[in-house]
Order: C-alpha cells, then sequence, then structure tokens
C-alpha cells in the first residue's frame, strides 16, 4: 500500500466536505472502522463517509454502511454534528443513531478507492473500554472522552475538531 496518504489527499483532501456517519449500538458495543490512512497510521470511526449530491442523509448512509460493512440500516435520530479539521481533510459531519435491518458484517470496500489500494483494515464491534484504549490520535474526537454508551444520546450541538461544544 505504498503511498496511501497521496491517495486520501488527492480524493478527499483539499476541499470541504459533507459527511454521514451511524452509530449502531449491539450488545452494548459500538461498530467501530478501522481506516488506513498511511504508512503505520490508522484512524477509528463509526461506518459513514461522504454524501452524493441530490441524495438525502438517510439514503446516503445507507449507502455507505452497505459499501463498507454489508448491512442494510434504519437510520433514526440525529445525534450531533461536528468539524473534522486536520488537513488535508475537512470535512462537516452529520452523524445518526441506526439500526440493522438485515445483513451479515463483513469488511467492506471504499468505491472511492482502487480496489487493490483499499483504506478499510477492519469492521467490528468494540465495547466502550475497547474505544478508550485506542490512542486519541487514531480515533474521531467524539471518541475521545467516550465513558458509557449514554454519553452518545446526550451529545447535542456542534463540536469542532478540537472536541470543544460551542453553544
Amino acid at each position: 500500500m505504498q503511498n496511501i496518504e497521496k491517495d486520501i489527499h488527492e480524493k478527499f483532501g483539499g476541499r470541504l466536505r459533507t459527511r454521514v456517519n451511524g452509530v449502531l449500538i449491539e450488545d452494548d458495543k459500538i461498530l467501530m472502522i478501522k481506516h488506513r490512512m498511511g504508512e503505520n497510521k490508522s484512524f477509528w470511526n463509526v461506518p459513514g463517509g461522504g454524501m452524493d449530491y441530490n441524495t438525502n442523509a438517510a439514503e446516503n448512509l445507507q449507502r455507505e454502511y452497505l459499501e463498507e460493512t454489508g448491512l442494510k440500516i434504519e437510520v433514526l435520530d440525529f445525534i450531533t454534528v461536528t468539524e473534522f479539521l486536520q488537513p488535508p481533510l475537512h470535512a462537516i459531519e452529520l452523524f445518526f443513531e441506526v439500526r440493522r435491518k438485515s445483513g451479515e458484517l463483513i469488511r467492506g470496500i471504499d468505491p472511492e478507492m482502487d480496489l487493490n489500494r483499499q483504506v478499510i483494515e477492519a469492521v467490528e464491534f468494540m465495547d466502550i473500554n475497547a474505544i478508550k484504549a485506542i490512542k486519541k490520535s487514531e480515533k474521531h474526537q467524539l471518541f475521545w472522552n467516550l465513558n458509557s454508551l449514554k454519553d452518545i444520546r446526550i451529545w447535542k450541538g456542534y463540536f469542532n475538531f478540537e472536541n470543544k461544544c460551542i453553544k
């Protein structure tokens, strides 16, 4: 996987993107995806991705979930919005609670990347302790201070890239 950072920059960097993300909780675990971001660089977040023009947030999230996990989902309540800014990446991210409708969990693909240069390394349900054990630099900022599943349901407002809530 040589020069994956260059591929990520070319495909997703240098522009503002709108992303949708789905928080799926089953058996007190959250479905997380590990992305390869470069040589010895990883990043964990919930499934999600960029929005296609003329398709609403729920439709985009359902498409992303199917591509990345093999699961068909129902999009439930809106949870929060974040701004992710780690150059060259910049995104406004909408987080929703989701529920599995059908499907078996797989490690899917990112169709924007070549098949021989995929970035998804792992897809797994993780408990709070496993998520807490991931280094901050390797997980989405929303998960930096997660102490219980109840915390997710009280995320409200706008969180900037430094994970400070602005009211």
